[in-house]
């Protein structure tokens, strides 16, 4: 029973810490496009005061479990042709609907979303999401299932269980203190 349970806690931990690893390389991801492709100069893109957004950690995670079944499935010959499309697919419907829903959230608590320059794009729906924005996500779903959880899932089987928890307390402090001086204090 005690084995249960820490597998389950290191599986909890590994979650967190995947979400916000994705969450500080979608901020990543922002600042670059924001900076070098658009050269608007740089400003913090997430919500909060830390290098995270945490769009970026819920996409991840919810293409984890809409999509990591299909990826660990043995699949017959013309599948492996035709599943990175379906997958390509459905990372683009699924991080439409978060962004389209984030942008709802956001409105409601902060009174406006950060990624209001959708407006530009031909083809927009309210400036909340866009084609352009969901392709990329798509691409970036198909490159995050085949090719960087791969590797961050070798690189989490590394450390031991006590690393594990020092390492997610940390992060967990980090975020909490950051939620703390963003919603509440400033």
């Amino acid at each position: 029973m005690k084995l249960s349970v820490i597998t389950e806690n290191q599986r909890i931990q590994k979650l967190f810490l995947c979400f916000m690893m994705y969450a500080v390389l979608g901020w990543c991801y922002e600042v670059f496009l924001e900076v070098f492709i658009y050269r608007w100069g740089f400003t913090n893109r997430g919500v909060l005061f830390g290098p995270y957004c945490p769009v970026y950690g819920v996409g991840a995670l919810s293409f984890l479990a809409c999509f990591g079944g299909l990826m660990k499935k043995k699949s017959p010959p013309w599948l492996k042709f035709v599943k990175p499309l379906l997958i390509f697919l459905g990372c683009m419907a699924v991080a439409t609907l978060i962004e389209l829903a984030a942008s709802y959230i956001l409105e409601f608590f902060t009174g406006a979303w950060p990624w209001q320059t959708y407006a530009d794009y031909k083809y927009n729906f309210q400036a909340r999401i866009a084609l352009s924005t969901s392709l990329r996500f798509g691409l970036g779903g198909v490159l995050f299932l085949y090719a960087v959880q791969p590797f961050y899932n070798r690189l989490l089987s590394k450390p031991n269980a006590r690393t594990l928890n020092i390492i997610a307390a940390c992060t967990a402090f980090i975020v909490l203190a950051d939620c703390i001086y963003t919603f509440i204090i400033k």
